[in-house]
């Protein structure tokens, strides 16, 4: 039995209909904290199991029987290790055989505000003695296509991440990796820093951009300070704000950039280029990460 949890979100989502293709459907459990809205994965044959971080006994059920799970971290930021440890621990109560975690890439040298609970994570997965595959997932082309028709609206893309480069990948590729993990034999406690075949800068995507709607559309570095201020205007949370002027920080000193091909070896083909993820995005807006 595999189980995925978060199978709710994006990504489970994605890891779940992989799964379908490629083991028996009665084989896969999706675990998530409201199964009233998992029922999609009924239609295709999939088994749903309440699975709340914060209520450990349905965590122990939910595992019952269970081989290989995933854990897709978890969205509750400065919560995330201790409801983290929780599945890790239910996951070691249970026998599972191979403990499979969505990290971030380098976590345990980057300096973004997001990784010191992947660390802490990746730690206690170590120290469990649960056999275990960290895939580190890079940024999502996703974080940076999801608002494209406002940007072309305005005739400008905005950020404050100046130079610095992106190694990122769509959240098909991070899932397909997720998937090559659970289902292939791969070597136990082995750690994947998983980034798109081809890095860019956000003038780099403006130009993307314009290339593929026939006008220009400008770069327009901002201060972080001027950049935090109209997401705020916007009506964005501080804490989303927090993680996104950060991660545009982190940027420029390259901790968001790789020459890793961890990605495409796993999953066994390219990965989602800027040119695809644009051309997607401008004719199915999709939600950031």
């Amino acid at each position: 039995m595999i189980a995925v949890t978060g199978a709710n979100g994006h990504l489970g989502q994605l890891v779940v209909e992989g799964l379908v293709e490629r083991v028996p459907v009665n084989q896969i459990i999706a675990a998530v904290r409201s199964p009233e809205k998992a029922s999609r994965f009924a239609t295709l044959g999939v088994q749903v199991r309440e699975a709340d971080y914060t209520r450990p006994e349905t965590l122990s059920t939910a595992l019952h029987g269970v081989k290989r799970v995933l854990l897709i971290s978890a969205a509750e930021v400065n919560q995330r290790f201790k409801l983290h440890k929780a599945v890790i621990d239910a996951a070691k109560e249970a026998g599972v055989e191979l403990f499979v975690y969505t990290s971030l890439l380098y976590a345990d040298s980057s300096e973004i505000f997001l990784a010191r609970e992947h660390k802490q994570t990746e730690e206690y997965i170590r120290a469990s003695g649960l056999p275990f595959v960290i895939l580190r997932n890079g940024w999502y082309l996703e974080n940076h296509t999801s608002d494209l028709a406002n940007a072309v609206e305005h005739g400008a893309l905005i950020g404050s991440s100046n130079e610095g480069r992106f190694a990122s990948a769509s959240r098909a590729d991070y899932a397909a990796a997720a998937v090559a993990a659970l289902t292939q034999s791969v070597s136990e406690n082995k750690t994947y820093e998983l980034a798109g075949d081809q890095s860019f800068s956000m003038a780099e995507l403006a130009s993307e951009v314009s290339r593929q709607i026939g006008r220009d559309i400008a770069y327009r570095n901002l201060s972080h300070e001027d950049y935090a201020a109209i997401l705020l205007g916007l009506g964005l949370p501080h804490p989303t704000v927090h993680v996104i002027i950060d991660a545009d920080v982190k940027a420029i000193r390259g901790d968001l950039d790789s020459t890793s091909r961890d990605l495409s070896r796993l999953i066994g083909r390219p990965t989602t280029t800027l040119s695809e993820a644009v051309r997607s995005a401008l004719l199915n807006p999709v939600k950031a990460v």
